[in-house]
C-alpha cells in the first residue's frame, strides 16, 4: 500500500531546513487549516495587540480584515518607513477557514470576499506569490476575524528585509 509522505513547511531561519521542508507561502492555504503567520508592526501597537488583540483594517487592497502574511519577509517590511530597529514581527497562529484566491488586480470578490450579498463567504483572502498583487511579489493573506488569530510571540523582523513599497 502506497504511503503519501507528510509535508512539512518552516518560515524563520533559525535551522536549517531538513530534506522535504519547504519553505512556507508558496502554496493556497488550505480550507480550515491552522498556520503560522506573520504581521510586522511598531513595538507600541504589538504591546496593544498582544494585550488587547487584534482589530480589522477599515481599509486596504483587499478591503477590510487582518493583514498577514506566511512570508516573513513580507511582514518584516512593515510598516512602512519606520526604520527596522523600530520594527517588530508578531507571529501569530490562525485558522484560515474558507479561503479564497484573489490573484490579479481587479478581481470581481477583491473587496467582497466576505460579501454575501456577493455570493460565497470566505474567512481569508489569499494573494499568491507574483500575481501582480502585490509590488513585493510576496504573498499576503486578509483574515476577516479577528478572533481566529492567536499571537504566539513577538520576534525581530529579518534582518535586511527591504522597505515596502507605498
Amino acid at each position: 500500500m502506497f504511503q503519501q509522505q507528510p509535508q512539512f513547511y518552516w518560515e524563520e531561519d533559525d535551522f536549517v531546513l531538513p530534506d522535504g521542508v519547504k519553505r512556507m507561502g508558496q502554496e493556497q492555504p488550505q480550507r480550515n487549516q491552522t498556520y503560522n503567520m506573520y504581521h510586522g508592526t511598531t513595538r507600541a501597537i504589538a504591546d496593544v495587540i498582544m494585550r488587547d488583540g487584534f482589530r480589522q483594517s477599515k481599509v486596504g487592497m483587499l478591503g477590510r480584515g487582518v493583514y498577514l502574511s506566511r512570508d516573513l519577509n513580507k511582514a518584516s517590511r512593515y510598516p512602512i518607513g519606520l526604520p527596522e530597529a523600530q520594527r517588530v514581527v508578531l507571529r501569530v497562529r490562525v485558522n484560515v477557514g474558507r479561503v479564497i484566491a484573489i490573484n490579479y488586480q481587479g478581481h470581481p470578490r477583491q473587496q467582497t470576499w466576505h460579501d454575501a450579498r456577493c455570493g460565497e463567504v470566505f474567512d481569508t483572502a489569499w494573494c499568491p506569490p507574483n500575481c501582480g498583487m502585490t509590488k513585493s511579489g510576496l504573498e499576503e493573506d486578509c483574515v476577516w476575524d479577528p478572533d481566529s488569530i492567536t499571537v504566539v510571540k513577538c520576534i525581530a523582523p529579518r534582518p535586511g528585509a527591504p522597505q515596502a513599497h507605498r
